[in-house]
């Protein structure tokens, strides 16, 4: 699949939002932490909002999203990401353990309804798979818990080593997660063929065209069109990224403010990795036919 950066932030904010959250509220830290926590959870919530838009063709209709609530679990995380932002939105500005409580639930639907878009696609492999659902709550929990450890560093320090306890912890087991899924997807193999693409009985069959002498939409939108080796540079990024680089920061550094922010965004970054990755590696069952030119 060719991998939206739109979608790609998208996901990654809302999840280091979303993690942010589960921390704080689980941390029962004074008032002014959980405010200002909620403050930047939610800054995080609707930049990926933002981001979500540039995804749309017509943005004026994308109030429309949210009309299939019944069957589209795309609908269902429009309809609970505003209302996971109102209640994270009142927990801060009130600090009430039941709207905390409230908003706990909406953020553990969240995860649920943005994972099952592409965990419920059984035509592509790479993605219907319960390690779909596991990799973006683990990767989600632990970027968001290491983002408290940073705020935890400059308003409370005295929480921040225990933070980053949790932190590694999470981060060890979203990369044995992502590495799970990585070792399941290598194994794969194909249920269509060329052959039954086009509906033809042959065993064998050579495609010399693909009926278009030029790019087409399905030639842009179900491929990366990248090379095979930047597509493994990226998976070898995100795999040191992710936790191997941030938990020897958090397990051997200082300790300090500019330590756990280096973690931070240096694990951001290779999120923004495994998400390309994550579309780029889906293998869309059409491009058996959309694959060479004339």
């Amino acid at each position: 699949m060719r991998p939206a950066w739109s979608v790609i932030l998208l996901t990654t904010l809302i999840g280091a939002g979303q993690g942010l959250f589960l921390a704080i509220f689980a941390l029962g830290a004074p008032y002014a932490f959980v405010a200002f926590g909620c403050v930047v959870s939610v800054l995080l919530l609707v930049a990926g909002l933002i981001a979500s838009v540039f995804h749309l063709g017509r943005p004026s209709r994308g109030w429309r999203a949210a009309s299939q609530w019944r069957t589209s679990w795309l609908s269902r995380e429009v309809i609970v990401l505003p209302a996971f932002t109102a209640a994270v939105v009142a927990y801060g500005a009130t600090g009430n353990d039941w709207i905390g409580a409230l908003a706990v639930v909406l953020c553990l639907a969240l995860f649920v309804c943005t994972a099952m878009i592409y965990a419920c696609l059984k035509f592509l492999q790479e993605w219907h798979s319960p390690l779909t659902l596991i990799n973006y709550l683990l990767l989600g929990l632990a970027s968001g818990c290491l983002l408290a450890v940073v705020l935890a560093a400059y308003l409370l320090p005295a929480a921040a080593p225990g933070l980053a306890r949790v932190a590694l912890l999470l981060g060890a087991a979203a990369w044995l997660s992502r590495g799970a899924s990585l070792w399941r997807n290598a194994r794969l193999r194909a249920r269509s063929s060329t052959a039954s693409a086009i509906g033809v009985q042959k065993k064998r069959v050579v495609q010399i065209s693909q009926g278009f002498t030029g790019r087409s939409f399905n030639t842009l939108e179900f491929f990366h069109q990248r090379p095979a080796l930047l597509v493994r540079a990226v998976r070898w990024i995100f795999l040191l990224l992710i936790f191997p680089v941030p938990g020897w920061l958090l397990a051997c550094g200082s300790g300090t403010l500019d330590t756990y922010l280096a973690a931070f965004l240096l694990q951001f970054a290779g999120l923004l990795a495994e998400r390309w990755y994550f579309f780029a590696e889906a293998k869309h069952p059409q491009n058996l036919y959309y694959q060479a030119m004339a």
